[in-house]
């Protein structure tokens, strides 16, 4: 797998509270971002790939939902994570 329990567990202490809060919105857009530039690498080679493409669509779905929740909630910790990311709207 790509994406080995160690290599989550380094998403999560870094943008979340600790290695195993993954319930944290900013775990959880971090976990995605990564998710999501995985995806789009594997798709540029393979462009036919159209069940990966549906599933980048809906994990780029689930992010932007969570940061809508994040901006309701809390700006201050909306406006950390996009720029630690380097997300845009």
């Amino acid at each position: 797998m790509y994406l080995s329990p160690e290599e989550k567990g380094k998403i999560f202490k870094k943008h979340g509270k600790s290695a195993k809060d993954s319930g944290s919105a900013e775990g959880q857009i971090a976990l995605f971002t990564y998710r999501i530039e995985h995806l789009t690498k594997h798709l540029k080679n393979n462009h036919k790939d159209y069940n990966t493409e549906r599933s980048l669509v809906m994990l780029v779905g689930k992010r932007r939902s969570l940061l809508n929740y994040l901006m309701k909630k809390d700006v201050l910790r909306y406006r950390a994570i996009v720029k630690e990311l380097s997300l845009r709207k």
